[in-house]
């Protein structure tokens, strides 16, 4: 997903010693449904686990970058988070 960086948590720890880092991601963009135009913008919950979280720190609030991962429900059962698995600059 290609999407910009709007917040960058405070780094805290999982219980194994892995560094976790939430964030806020804003994805916009135009893709066709029905053979019209139609113009998407979502903002989505996602974390980082891991040495991956330096480098979205370094990307820093406001930066683009394609973002992999894969979406879960979050802990409390409320909503979607995405989990990013890699980051492209």
């Amino acid at each position: 997903m290609q999407a910009q960086l709007l917040e960058l948590g405070l780094v805290r720890y999982t219980p194994a010693g892995l560094m976790a880092l939430d964030c806020c991601l804003k994805h916009e963009s135009q893709v066709q449904e029905a053979g019209k135009p139609r113009k998407v913008s979502m903002e989505l919950k996602a974390v980082v686990i891991g040495e991956l979280g330096k480098r979205l720190q370094a990307l820093g609030v406001g930066g683009h970058a394609l973002f992999k991962g894969f979406l879960t429900t979050q802990r409390n059962g409320k909503g979607v988070i995405f989990h990013i698995t890699a980051l492209e600059t």
